[in-house]
């Protein structure tokens, strides 16, 4: 964990984003696999982590607004948890490294909030996800389950938002640590990608790295010869000459801080001359969402002009025509890109999802498109120095998709559908980094870049 003061300060800064009332933020507990006894490897929530630090189960903070008093809620170890876990700190040293000084056994919660209540005060809380918590809000507050989305405070997801967005200089470093796994991660995949090779192995390889370093993949490993299936984690197939490996893969560190990137390279490590043609417009997006990214920006402009790029390589193919910018306008271009060009990212690796993404990636001057593909676009608004994101574009050749489109006629004035049959064993391109926008532009995170173009890529599967 951080230094107490980190801790203390933000929630400092939470309170006072805050009208009044008590806001409950809720750790998690842990989650049965398939008996009590055999659990899931433990995740914390995200925003407990934020504010109070402690990744272990059973915990619950409250800050009180209008007092200005902080409660740190949990239970002291017992002889039979010593037996099985060793020695444990009790909640009171847990406290006062995180600078909370009222700690109190978890069944005081209860106690605190029916006061609360009953003296007519706001208890804010955060949407739940996971239903131990959405059951223990129902006990503490006697808001049912279905309901409790709907009265989850707005006040208090807008004020966490506006403070995990921005990313501190201890954050950053965390990240940075991240993403130097994922660096060994993504190039191990690409050395062990050989014909003959199962996917699974390579999957397996990759966990391994991330497990070895820190706590564990930031997400369910995305790895297949088969990359026009955008969440691909269906890894039985057997890797073969003349096909591409896409690897959508990040960490997360023992701080909880993630990573989240992706390669596609050639089975063998050589392009062929239709690959390297595809993979350099690739390359290209990727590029110009770096020389766009900065300050002031917003996010849905830099997606729409990096699928001009798109747009402008698949004419150069023959796979479009008609003038771009009308393209592009009209969506055709998701065709091949249906996904937006990134996300934020953080102490989650879809930062703040949880909260709700309307919340997260748009803001009132901002608001979704209404579009397929830009419609997938998970964060719009303008950028901030301290801002995480990712930097994503891809072209697929999804062949149900095609013959949908084709068959509906769709965008018939710049699909070259002709041609494009002839892509339709190709599969699919994506190039993911992770950026930090600066003062002055951006910069992509890690120690590292983890190889991108044709000659990099080459190189390092020799």
């Amino acid at each position: 964990m951080f230094e107490a003061a980190i801790y203390k300060n933000r929630r400092k800064a939470l309170k006072a984003k805050v009208g009044g009332g008590m806001i409950l933020l809720l750790g998690n507990v842990e989650s049965p696999a398939n008996y009590p006894d055999n659990t899931y490897k433990f995740r914390q929530d995200s925003s407990f982590l934020y504010f109070f630090g402690l990744d272990m189960p059973g915990f619950a903070g409250v800050l009180d607004v209008d007092s200005g008093k902080e409660y740190l809620f949990g239970n002291d170890v017992d002889m039979d948890d010593i037996i099985w876990m060793g020695p444990q700190p009790k909640v009171k040293e847990l406290g006062e490294k995180v600078g909370v000084t009222q700690t109190k056994p978890f069944a005081k919660l209860a106690d605190l909030l029916r006061q609360a209540v009953g003296e007519g005060r706001k208890i804010h809380f955060l949407p739940p996800y996971r239903h131990a918590n959405m059951l223990l809000i129902e006990e503490l507050l006697g808001i049912r389950p279905a309901l409790q989305k709907k009265y989850a405070s707005l006040e208090l997801i807008k004020a966490v938002v506006s403070l995990r967005s921005v990313k501190e200089a201890c954050e950053i470093e965390q990240i940075t640590e991240a993403c130097n796994i994922g660096y060994e991660m993504h190039t191990t995949a690409m050395m062990h990608c050989r014909s003959g090779i199962k996917e699974l192995y390579v999957t397996g390889l990759v966990e391994g790295i991330a497990a070895s370093y820190g706590k564990m993949v930031s997400f369910p490993v995305i790895l297949s010869q088969n990359g026009e299936t955008l969440h691909n984690h269906n890894h039985s197939q057997l890797l073969q000459m003349g096909r591409m490996m896409l690897t959508d893969a990040g960490a997360e560190n023992n701080m909880n801080y993630c990573s989240d990137f992706t390669r596609t390279v050639p089975v063998n490590g050589k392009f062929d001359s239709r690959q390297k043609d595809v993979y350099n417009i690739v390359v290209a997006c990727n590029q110009k969402a770096l020389e766009l990214s900065r300050p002031g920006v917003t996010y849905l402009s830099v997606h729409l002009e990096v699928c001009k790029v798109l747009a402008q390589g698949l004419k150069e193919l023959g796979l479009m025509c008609g003038d771009v910018e009308a393209a592009v306008a009209a969506g055709a271009h998701a065709l091949f890109m249906p996904h937006g060009l990134g996300h934020m990212m953080g102490l989650d690796v879809h930062d703040m999802e949880d909260l709700g993404q309307i919340y997260v990636g748009y803001d009132e001057e901002i608001r979704p498109v209404n579009q397929f593909g830009t419609s997938s676009l998970r964060m719009g608004r303008r950028l901030q120095p301290g801002f995480v994101v990712t930097d994503e574009p891809g072209c697929y050749f999804i062949p149900a998709l095609i013959d949908q489109w084709r068959q509906q006629g769709l965008h018939k004035d710049f699909l070259v559908y002709d041609k494009i049959e002839t892509f339709k064993d190709f599969g699919g391109i994506r190039l993911e980094d992770d950026v930090l926008i600066t003062e002055e532009g951006c910069r992509v995170l890690g120690d590292k870049r983890i190889p991108i173009t044709v000659e990099e890529v080459e190189n390092i599967m020799k």
